[in-house]
């Protein structure tokens, strides 16, 4: 198993009081897959993508990625959260090369991997820009292919869309199910979205609160062309509703 969490448990003090943001859990993902953890507020999902790009300890259990445990954050994994974090006073091509820069790439190849990273995000025409003139949109594109340019082997992603219209939203979860189909990263997705879920993922991880813990597990065998108004689409959608009203936790698999 590519990454691997195991017994994990995590617990925060909020207003003097305890809570367990994760309650003992477990999961293994695949090289190259895209999962989504999808959740209520409070459940534990951005809880569980911070413990995996290591920017937050576990207080017991493990998580280890290609047979190493995590202890830190690596350039080869890369977290695009909700609120971008373009610098405003670096040019959109200045962005992208970013982390090209701290990585010590020559400046021509720097121009060159950017230019494809562009091009892939459909950000061509936009280089000498700055962020304050984008949408919110193109924003997040920016930062896509920032994350993208260092060829990461694993793209965390926390809420990336939640900001954005529902226009805008569709057409990026568009583009990333086709990048992701393209260059074939592991992702995992955080989302409170379960139409965003289904779309997106090989896989769903439902979360639930109180403690923070998976519930169940669903494949979703819809393949990378997905309709959203398809019968597959809608069964799995609600399906997946109405697991979070079912008292039992269990594994379920769907075959459409």
């Amino acid at each position: 198993m590519y990454i691997e969490v195991k017994d994990a448990c995590k617990q925060f003090i909020q207003d003097k009081k305890e809570f367990l943001a994760l309650d003992h859990v477990s999961l293994g993902i695949e090289k190259g897959e895209f999962v989504c953890l999808l959740g209520p507020s409070g459940c534990g999902k951005s809880t569980l993508l911070n413990v995996l790009a290591g920017f937050e300890k576990l207080d017991s259990g493990t998580v280890t990625i290609d047979g190493e445990e995590i202890t830190a954050p690596s350039p080869s994994r890369v977290t695009i959260f909700q609120n971008y974090g373009l610098f405003p006073w670096r040019s959109i091509q200045k962005n992208i090369e970013l982390g090209l820069e701290a990585k010590g790439i020559p400046k021509n190849e720097r121009r060159s991997i950017a230019d494809k990273y562009m091009k892939m995000v459909g950000l061509e025409g936009l280089e000498n820009r700055y962020p304050r003139q984008l949408s919110g949109g193109q924003q997040q594109r920016v930062a896509i292919a920032r994350g993208l340019a260092v060829d990461p082997e694993i793209l965390f992603m926390d809420e990336p869309f939640g900001a954005l219209d529902a226009i805008t939203r569709m057409k990026l979860q568009e583009d990333l199910l086709q990048l992701s189909r393209e260059t074939k990263k592991t992702i995992l997705f955080v989302t409170h979205d379960i139409e965003e879920a289904v779309f997106l993922a090989d896989r769903i991880v439902v979360m639930m609160a109180d403690p923070g813990r998976i519930k169940s597990i669903v494949k979703v065998p819809l393949g990378a062309h997905r309709d959203r108004t398809q019968d597959n689409f809608l069964h799995i959608r609600d399906r997946i509703f109405e697991l979070f009203h079912m008292k039992t936790d269990s594994y379920i698999e769907y075959y459409i």
